[in-house]
């Protein structure tokens, strides 16, 4: 399928962009108007940009269908602050109920069941229910443009972050596996991060490997070797010496002639980090 964005409906692209450009967080962006009447409402075009100065942007969509605009967007032109919370799973089905259009004026924290907690500097609650919180001030509102699905970047700078201690690891660092983020997806679809979903790719900012481009023809065309087996071999940062093959073969007790075997102990090798003794292995057995 190819598509070209300005030949099909924008219901029909907000679809295709949300079903694919996913998972995404969620921000619980609480406001306040020019009263102090609080609102509160979900964004998933949302994430983090910036760590000096820290800033999280959100969007707030105008309306396909009618083109009109969300209170939250109105409020921070108001009040430029938010408090931006996130979402795990106990709160997914209350933060999903305070997406409703409910009428201007209507507390969402009271239709929701969740429960507004004073901030320390801004004049938006933060979420009790919620494992982080950021207060922001709001730097800037900038329009994508004036239809209907047109975006509206928020940009806020954090002033604060309240983490609940309880999704901290020993070296209070936040663990993923202490709490279960949800995520969007498109339609009525979520995701949410568990022990079950996580896995760890150690980052290539230290060492600079070969790259895939440097591994030798033999291992490229391996047929039992996937894209990721060869990015992880890639990421050595050099190829063993015949002297240092010829030795892991006089030492090794490998069953060479066992393709299959060879080839599923070559796997967990390099799904345990062990790659080096995997591509030992595999010059083993070529030679």
């Amino acid at each position: 399928m190819i598509i070209n964005p300005k030949e099909i409906p924008t219901g029909k692209l907000f679809s295709y962009l949300t079903s694919s450009v996913t998972p995404r967080p969620i921000a619980l962006v609480s406001s306040v108007d020019e009263f102090g009447n609080s609102n509160l409402s979900p964004f998933s075009f949302f994430n983090v940009f910036s760590a000096n100065p820290p800033i999280l942007i959100f969007s707030p969509s105008r309306r396909v269908r009618d083109n009109t605009t969300k209170d939250t967007l109105e409020n921070v032109k108001i009040v430029p602050e938010v408090v931006i919370s996130l979402v795990d799973n106990h709160i997914v089905q209350q933060m999903s109920l305070s997406s409703t259009e409910f009428d201007k004026g209507i507390n969402e924290f009271t239709k929701s069941g969740l429960t507004p907690e004073p901030s320390s500097l801004v004049k938006p609650p933060m979420i009790k229910e919620s494992p982080i919180n950021f207060e922001c001030k709001v730097n800037e509102v900038k329009a994508l443009g004036t239809e209907g699905g047109a975006g509206n970047l928020v940009i806020c700078e954090i002033l604060k972050i309240h983490i609940d201690d309880q999704i901290l690891d020993k070296n209070g660092q936040i663990d993923p596996r202490r709490w279960t983020a949800v995520s969007r997806l498109g339609g009525n679809w979520y995701g949410e991060v568990n022990s079950n979903s996580i896995f760890e790719v150690q980052k290539p900012t230290r060492n600079i490997g070969i790259g895939v481009d440097s591994l030798p023809s033999f291992i490229k065309q391996n047929k039992y070797l996937s894209g990721n087996d060869l990015g992880i071999l890639g990421g050595l940062t050099t190829l063993p010496s015949e002297e240092e093959v010829n030795t892991f073969k006089k030492i090794s007790k490998i069953d060479f002639n066992n393709h299959v075997k060879l080839s599923k102990q070559i796997h967990s090798l390099l799904n345990i980090g062990m790659a080096w003794e995997a591509i030992l292995i595999l010059y083993a057995n070529e030679t």
